[in-house]
């Protein structure tokens, strides 16, 4: 009973209680049977009033507490621990398997028996249709990419890597610092973003991302700087392919693109991998002739410069959009401008390069090319921008906010909005026809 004294409970338990036909045969001889007989009776009815008497009191704090211990020599904590998050949700490594249960369907009506997708990042009520296809964002090793490179530097011509620490070799910067090969410039991975409104038989193009200095994919190109969203919210038929540059160092180095043919070799391998990626392997030929944009932040100046005067496909680069990138190889850049009058030039800049982008305008301006500096109205064949951003922009979160919010969708948007750049970049390229 809930309530009761531990020790009575006990005593109560160690009692017995005697039936009248025991006692008889218990009890000795010369005993008087009355007098036992009354006995017995009083031995059933005391142990009763002794249990009333308990259950009439309150309970007090030291018999629960004896109560709980009794039962358990646990807190509620240990007995019911709390649910853990792994519990509840998946870790990203898993996978739920979705499970659709099929109403009943009369005999004569065709049962759909193939499983149905789920966009597996994207927790909505509607399934996408048989024709749709998910929005893609993955990476994908490419040999071709940036890293690792074991060649020569070509403002030096030296070896790349120029230090070693046994078999560990590394690269002492400019600056004095070392990175090693194994830690810095060893990611052969490209991120790789396909919208899902892409559609490879509509004319379509491929920007290409060269990050800049401290950076990696996933934390900087994708999350913070959110350049595959900015594609996909342009609306523009495009994919991105943006390769891993030396990781989360201060290094511009340009690796396999300083090569003469690395770019291409790059968009060739990348043809394939974007056709397995949408599911069609017949459109590689069609990515192999797409029409390139490359955007350069910052450091990434360096691989676009070099691919802009080595890489190998000069026909196919129809844009080229610098976002406070003007450090340096001003050559390169004019060079390209004044070569390519169907493609579009536009440089966004702060305080910090605003010396050099100016000193490329008046390169340019020698050589009879007309400069804009401002961002208004679509882009056209042969457009040459320069724009200026209002003091208080930094540099850091300048892919997302320039002379606008999310410039890189904005330029796709000024791009696309101009017929004769939509009808160039839909044509395959003298290069590769």
């Amino acid at each position: 009973m809930v309530g009761a004294d531990p020790k009575f409970q006990i005593h109560h338990r160690a009692d017995r209680v005697i039936s009248p036909a025991t006692q008889r045969h218990a009890q000795p001889r010369h005993a008087h049977p009355r007098r036992w007989r009354w006995v017995a009776v009083a031995s059933l009815f005391v142990p009763l009033s002794f249990v009333l008497v308990q259950c009439g009191k309150a309970p007090s704090a030291d018999m629960l507490a004896a109560n709980a211990h009794a039962t358990s020599g646990d807190s509620f904590e240990d007995r019911f621990p709390q649910p853990q998050f792994a519990d509840r949700f998946p870790t990203p490594s898993e996978s739920l398997v979705q499970q659709v249960a099929l109403a009943p369907t009369p005999p004569q009506r065709k049962v759909r028996t193939e499983p149905v997708r789920v966009a597996s990042l994207n927790p909505t009520l509607t399934l996408p249709r048989q024709t749709e296809r998910e929005e893609l964002t993955t990476l994908v090793s490419m040999k071709s990419s940036a890293f690792p490179y074991f060649g020569n530097n070509p403002r030096t011509d030296a070896p790349f890597l120029n230090i070693s620490n046994g078999e560990r070799k590394g690269r002492r910067s400019y600056g004095g610092r070392v990175y090693w090969q194994d830690q810095t410039y060893n990611d052969s991975r490209v991120l790789v973003h396909v919208p899902e409104t892409f559609d490879v038989r509509k004319p379509g193009v491929i920007v290409v991302f060269f990050h800049g200095n401290g950076a990696t994919l996933e934390r900087d190109v994708r999350d913070r700087q959110l350049v595959p969203q900015q594609i996909s919210d342009s609306g523009v038929n495009a994919v991105l392919l943006a390769p891993q540059l030396a990781v989360n160092a201060a290094d511009s180095s340009a690796g396999k693109f300083w090569q003469p043919g690395g770019f291409k070799r790059f968009m060739d391998e990348s043809a394939s991998h974007l056709a397995r990626l949408t599911g069609d392997p017949k459109s590689a030929q069609a990515f192999a002739n797409m029409p390139i944009i490359i955007i350069g932040y910052s450091g990434g100046f360096v691989p676009t410069a070099w691919s802009l005067e080595v890489g190998g496909v000069p026909g196919r680069v129809r844009g080229v959009f610098l976002l406070d990138a003007v450090y340096g190889e001003l050559d390169k850049f004019a060079s390209w401008i004044e070569k390519n009058r169907t493609g579009f030039f536009v440089s966004s800049y702060t305080r910090y390069t605003k010396r050099r982008d100016q000193e490329l305008m008046s390169m340019l301006r020698e050589k009879g090319i007309t400069v804009t500096e401002n961002m208004d109205g679509p882009l056209r064949p042969g457009s040459v921008v320069f724009v200026q951003t209002r003091d208080g922009i930094t540099h850091r979160s300048y892919v997302t906010q320039a002379w606008t919010e999310h410039p890189v969708k904005d330029v796709l948007v000024k791009m696309a909005a101009s017929p004769q750049l939509t009808r160039i970049a839909s044509a395959p390229s003298p290069a590769n026809r």
